[in-house]
């Protein structure tokens, strides 16, 4: 990368578990928040915000110019599913799920993503992952395609 390159390009990433199982536990998903935080840092990613729920992870990433939205994912989804087993973090062999959603942020929206990420525990009280995804989609005008009736 050029030191006359720039970028400022807030991405909402979200990504859940295999079959959506709600596998992490409170201690577990703390845990893998802190390997996210500090993988990404290893990977020269700046990750604002992430929250790991028991199906699925939050993240706000400022995507630097290195990498493409692709790229990223497969290397904290690969790395992170590496970590878990690695570590067995949790019971049998852990897995993502087959794709992601990532969706663009603008600068003045990004504390509001933010504290939309950071309030996951009591957004998830009243909603399902889901639900909350397809919320996502619709919103992006995007069409749903079930990864679970696969």
């Amino acid at each position: 990368m050029s030191a006359h390159s720039y970028s400022r390009c807030w991405v909402h990433l979200i990504w859940g578990t295999l079959r959506r199982e709600r596998v992490l536990n409170k201690k577990a998903a703390a845990g893998l928040s802190r390997y996210l935080d500090e993988y990404a840092v290893e990977q020269g990613v700046y990750v604002k915000i992430n929250f790991v729920n028991p199906d699925h992870v939050h993240a706000l990433i400022d995507l630097p110019t290195k990498f493409s939205t692709e790229k990223l994912v497969q290397l904290l989804k690969g790395s992170s599913s590496h970590w878990v087993n690695s570590n067995d973090v949790v019971i049998g062999k852990f897995a993502w799920g087959r794709g992601y959603g990532v969706f663009s942020v603008s600068h003045s929206n990004v504390d509001q993503v933010s504290r939309y990420i950071a309030d996951q525990e009591e957004h998830h009280r009243v909603k399902t992952f889901t639900e909350e995804l397809r919320e996502f989609i619709d919103r992006h005008g995007l069409r749903w395609h079930d990864e679970v009736s696969r």
